[in-house]
């Protein structure tokens, strides 16, 4: 027994109904503000990724016709959401060919449209130089990235 006569036993432990129920009103109230957000966010990044894969792609084509002293060629497909290096082998696995599904994860991408000069593909000379420039647009979700390449200097 306790100073106060009662039990301790007796002593209640625990939430109501009523707390239980205002805690989890108040995280749906905070999921519902921040799914909306953190879905926004992975779009952009997914984007802002993709761009960048393209970019470091284009630049290892660019630099392979410069070490080689022979042209390379990008070939971008829209329709399959892919791109390829032809003439360069996979870095995953070295019997197949360097292609780039921007579909699949995690990119989670399209490619909207590739233009260089009226078709979709670029081609690098032995000095790093495009036949044509052009730009390349992806998307995901809302968020869309152009990347565009200069004919004179092949960046």
């Amino acid at each position: 027994m306790n100073q106060t006569g009662g039990n301790l036993a007796s002593r209640r432990v625990g939430f109501s109904l009523l707390e239980l129920v205002l805690v989890l009103a108040m995280v749906g109230v905070v999921s519902a503000m921040a799914v909306p957000r953190y879905s926004s966010l992975v779009s952009y990044y997914r984007a802002d990724m993709t761009s960048r894969r393209v970019v470091a792609d284009l630049a290892l084509a660019r630099r392979h016709a410069m070490i080689t002293g022979a042209a390379e060629t990008v070939t971008f497909t829209p329709a399959s959401e892919q791109y390829q290096i032809l003439g360069l082998q996979s870095m995953d696995h070295s019997s197949d060919d360097y292609i780039v599904d921007l579909s699949g994860s995690p990119y989670h991408s399209q490619i909207i449209s590739a233009s260089f000069g009226g078709d979709a593909t670029v081609v690098f000379d032995a000095y790093g130089v495009p036949d044509d420039g052009g730009q390349i647009v992806v998307q995901a979700g809302d968020f869309q990235k152009t990347i565009v390449l200069d004919a004179d200097s092949g960046k």
